[in-house]
C-alpha cells in the first residue's frame, strides 16, 4: 500500500457540534435554577420607631372642570400655582398622587394638571381608569 501524499485530510466537526449542542441544552436548563444566597449580616432596627403611613393624595376633575383635592375645590384655570402652595403647606411630597379625570375632558386639561402635580415635586403619580 502506497500513500498518497497529495491527499488533503478532512476534518470531521459532527461529534464536537453534537457534544457542544448537547452541553449548551443542559446549561440553559440548569441555569435559571441556579441560585446564588448570600449571608448578609444585618443591623438591628430600633422597635421604638414606627413607619407612618403616607396617605395617598387624590384628585378629582369632573366633566364641568372643578378640581377637587383631597375634598378640596380649585379653580381649574389658577390649579399650578395654588396646588403648589397648597402641596407645600399640607401634603408630603413621597406621596403617591391619584388623577381621576372624566373621559370626556380634554387630553390637555388632564395633562396640565399632571404637569401641576410633577411641578409641585410628587414623583409617584398615577392616572386612574375603569379597569
Amino acid at each position: 500500500m502506497v500513500y498518497d501524499w497529495d491527499e488533503k485530510p478532512e476534518l470531521n466537526i459532527t461529534p464536537l457540534v453534537d457534544v457542544m449542542l448537547v452541553l449548551l441544552a443542559i446549561m440553559m436548563v440548569i441555569a435559571p435554577n441556579i441560585v446564588y444566597e448570600e449571608l448578609i449580616n444585618l443591623p438591628q432596627g430600633s422597635a421604638q420607631k414606627e413607619l407612618s403611613e403616607k396617605r395617598p393624595v387624590h384628585i378629582t376633575i369632573n366633566k364641568k372642570g372643578e378640581v377637587v383635592v383631597n375634598k378640596e375645590k380649585f379653580d381649574l384655570d389658577s390649579f399650578g400655582d395654588n396646588f403648589y402652595l397648597y402641596a407645600q403647606k399640607n401634603l408630603d411630597s413621597k406621596a403617591a398622587v391619584m388623577i381621576s379625570a372624566d373621559k370626556t375632558l380634554d387630553y390637555g386639561v388632564v395633562m396640565s394638571i399632571l404637569g401641576a402635580v410633577k411641578q409641585a415635586g410628587f414623583s409617584e403619580v398615577s392616572l386612574a381608569t375603569n379597569g
